[in-house]
Order: C-alpha cells, then structure tokens, then sequence
C-alpha cells in the first residue's frame, strides 16, 4: 500500500514538474517569438520633382517604399504633367503668357495633389530645378531671374507640401542625374531575383546617356575609378560607387542652335531682311521677326539690330553650305588635352552602350522612321548620313505629307539639326562606324520619361527619412495574455510542488 502511494506521489510530482517546466519554455517562446520575429512596416513615400526647362515645365510625381535598398529609395513615376504655357525663362515679360503659365501650374498642381493621400502631403517633398533657359536668363538678367523663381518659391510654398526649393541646377548635375535615370530605369542599379527582392545585379555594367534639350545638350558616361577633374563626379548608389565623366554645353540645345543657325545663314546673305536659307527644304519659306533669332545670350545682335525688323527665309537646300555653316559653330582645333570632344573641352573616349533621348530621339526618328509608336531604336552611322542627305533634299509638300505626325515648327528645322546631331556625335562625341551601332536613339523605358528629374529623386531619396512602426505576429493583448497565462501557470505549479515537498517532510 505503501508503496502504491509512493509511486501515485512520483507521477504526479513528475505531472507537476512537467507542467512547470512547460510554462516556463512557454513564456520564453511567446517571449522569443515576439522579438524575433517582429518587423517594421513601411509607408509609401511621395515625391514631386518639377523641370522647369528652356520650352517647359513638366511636373513629375514619384512614389518608393519607404524601405530603402542601401539607403537609396527604390522610385517609381506614378504621373507626370506638361505645364501649359512657355518656360518659367519667359516669365516677367508679357502678363497675358505669364497668367497662361500660372494657370498650367496651378492644373497640374491639382492634378498631383489629387494622387497624394491627404495625410502624406506634408510629408512629401517638393522640389523645382531649372534648367538651361534660366542658366541663359541668369547670365542675360540676373534680377528678372530672381524674381521668377521668388515668385515660384511663394507659390509652391503656398502649397500642402513639403517645398524644399527652387534653384537653378548646373549643366553636371543636368548630365549626372539624367545618367542616373537612365541606369536606373534599366535595371543596372538593381534587379529583383526569383523572391522578389531588389539586389545589385553581378557584374551589370552601366549605360551612356545624351540629352539633348532646348538651350543645352548633356553626355555622361562611367569611367576609371582613377580618372579625376571638373568634369568627373563621384556617386554612390545602393551601396556602390561611381566615377561619371559629365559636362554640358550651354548654347547648344536644339531651339539655340536654331538661332544660331539662322544667324550665321542671315550674316553670310547679301540681303539680311530677304534670306535664301540653304538648311531649309525647297518650297519652305516663312518670315521671322529679328527678335525671334537675337533675344538670346546664344546669338550676337547685329548693329543695326532691330528687334521688330521682319525677315523672310527662302528654302535654297544646299547640302555642302548648311554643313558648313552647322560645323562652324563647333571648334575640334583646340585641345590642351589627350582628347576632346570640342571647344577644348577633354573628354574620354566613347566606350559600351549610350541611350540619346530627349530632341536626340525627336530628330533620329524624322530621319528614319515613319512609324511614331516604336519607343526605341538604333542605326549605322552611314544609314543615318544618308537619312539626312535625303531629308534635306525633299520638297517640302512632299515632307509635309511624308512626316505628317510633325508640326511644320519643328519639320522646317529638322535639316540642319539632322546635320547638328551628326555633327555633334560623330565629330564631337567621337562615335565611329562601330560605336555608334552602340546608340540607342529612345524616348522612354518602362512606360517611364527619360530625364533627370527621376535621377535627381533617387538621389535626394537617400536624404529624406522613411517612416516605419513596428509590427508583431501577436497583438499586444494577446501577447500579455499568453504571458499572465504562462506566468500564472508557472507560479500554481510552483506553489503545487512546495506543498508537495512539505508533505514530505511530515
């Protein structure tokens, strides 16, 4: 009997001991489980960059998680919108355009605010960078250029948002952040692999990029970590970086060079009011207002300069003398250098992969294509020389007809920018009959625009905070259940074997 009573008292003490021992390891693992598998949930954050260029303003809206990829935000374009009106450059001079502009902003402003949750617009930073035509209006009128963007600086600052600033950003900053977009968008920066989740591709190599603007024309490519001056900058990206040869030509954007042109085809005429113009098509002739050509820091006034005079350009297509002309604005003579594209400015040689966008595209696809949905192409060097020879040899009824989808604003110049953009990478640039099979001549990637405001977002998102808050496999009630429950438990059984063990001292 005895010993009956004695094995009941070992099982239950064994029962107890159990028990105990299972709450305590019950407490540790709700305890464990709850820290270790814990993770922060990240908003989504906005961001609004506004380019305000020499021919417009274009207002981008770009979203990323806020978990960054090595501190560099993984960004997306959710929308963008053209500004209706000129560029902020022509701000200050006739109210009637400048209302116009006003009003552009002020549509695409709502147009933004409506895609943004209300509770994050305080949270999204906004930025405006000019460009070229007010790196022009700086040089030509500082005042009426810092009224234009206090101007812009009061009314973005009126808005919901987080304003940061408006400013005028350099011709680099120009070429490196539309370098960045480029990469970016083709996947060079990151990629995702088979779960989902963004890593630096292994051994990716990066992508040239040519932007070809109104007032300015930019290249940028990756160099020799070794490589130094005022035309390389250093950048780190996800975590790895980067050594970008970038410079920018003032003055040599495509609606420039128009003046340009047509200045130098107007001094060189014996006649300055009654011009044959041998860059434009046979049967082309229209009258421009002296104003048009000479209100820029791009072109020289003649003395007799007077901005109301009216002058009438005739079509006389002449192949040899628009090269010619277009070939004088460019100096390939000095260089204090190893190598230079032109004007003295040193310049490494062209290697791997480039992407012309911007006008670059505008213009090859005229020359080339008839087809206005392909989004990208490439071509040899001798296919394009002689897309431009017989552009420029076409009557102009028949161009009009062939190139409908054109507007006669842009197809009347088409000839002597075709002879411009051979002049410039070939010539300039340095790109060969094997190189340039390298240019891929496009407008967008990825249903993206190819500019550096999606370049400059990237990089200010390693400076803008994410927001995150903790979250838990178990919600806080029923995490301090479990632990009173386990706690408890663990304190019964506890009492049960002291009870126990005084038993058995009796």
């Amino acid at each position: 009997m005895a010993a009956k009573r004695q094995m009941g008292f070992r099982c239950r003490l064994v029962v107890v001991l159990l028990l105990l021992l299972g709450s305590i390891a019950a407490i540790i693992a709700v305890a464990v489980i709850q820290d270790t598998w814990r993770f922060q949930e990240y908003n989504t954050e906005y961001g609004i960059v506004i380019d305000s260029g020499s021919s417009r303003s274009t207002v981008y809206l770009y979203e990323w998680p806020g978990e960054k990829k090595n501190e560099t935000g993984v960004v997306k374009e959710v929308l963008h919108c053209r500004v209706a009106g000129n560029g902020i450059s022509d701000m200050g001079v006739d109210p009637v355009k400048d209302a116009a502009s006003w009003k552009g902003f002020k549509a695409c402003m709502v147009n933004v605010t409506e895609n943004i949750p209300p509770e994050k617009h305080n949270k999204t930073p906004l930025f405006l960078g000019a460009t070229a035509g007010m790196r022009l209006l700086q040089m030509e009128d500082e005042k009426r250029s810092n009224e234009v963007l206090a101007n812009l600086r009061k009314y973005l600052g009126s808005l919901p948002f987080m304003f940061q600033n408006a400013s005028i950003i350099s011709g680099q900053e120009e070429g490196l952040y539309g370098w960045i977009t480029v990469n970016y968008l083709m996947g060079n920066f990151l990629e995702r692999h088979l779960w989902n989740t963004h890593v630096n591709p292994h051994g990716a190599e990066t992508v040239g990029s040519m932007d070809l603007g109104g007032a300015s024309t930019q290249i940028a490519f990756a160099v020799q970590e070794d490589l130094r001056g005022d035309d390389y900058l250093q950048v780190r990206l996800y975590g790895y970086p980067y050594n970008v040869y970038t410079h920018s030509f003032l003055c040599y954007g495509k609606n420039e060079m128009d003046k340009r042109i047509q200045d130098k085809v107007i001094k060189q005429s014996q006649n300055r009011t009654y011009v044959y113009n041998p860059c434009y098509a046979e049967g082309y002739n229209t009258t421009t207002k002296a104003s048009v050509i000479y209100n820029s820091q791009c072109t020289q006034k003649p003395e007799d300069y007077n901005p109301d005079q009216d002058i009438v350009m005739v079509g006389d297509p002449d192949a040899d003398k628009c090269v010619r002309i277009v070939r004088s604005l460019f100096d390939f003579k000095n260089c204090s250098s190893a190598s230079c594209s032109f004007n003295g400015v040193e310049q490494p040689p062209v290697t791997g992969d480039f992407m012309a966008y911007a006008g670059f595209y505008y213009i090859a696809r005229a020359m080339l294509l008839s087809d206005t949905s392909v989004d990208a192409f490439k071509s040899e060097l001798d296919e394009f020389k002689s897309a431009v020879e017989k552009f420029c040899q076409t009557h102009w009824t028949v161009l009009t007809k062939e190139k409908h989808w054109v507007s006669e604003r842009h197809l009347k110049t088409y000839c002597y920018t075709g002879h411009y953009v051979l002049t410039l990478l070939a010539n300039g640039y340095k790109f060969d009959t094997d190189t340039w099979k390298n240019i891929a001549f496009q407008r967008q990637v990825k249903d993206t625009s190819v500019g550096w405001s999606l370049g400059y977002m990237l990089s200010m998102s390693n400076m803008i905070p994410s927001e995150a808050r903790d979250v838990t496999p178990m919600a806080s009630s029923v995490f301090a259940g479990l632990i009173f429950l386990f706690s408890a438990l663990t304190i019964v059984t506890m009492v049960l074997l002291l009870i126990m063990f005084v038993r058995t001292c009796y």
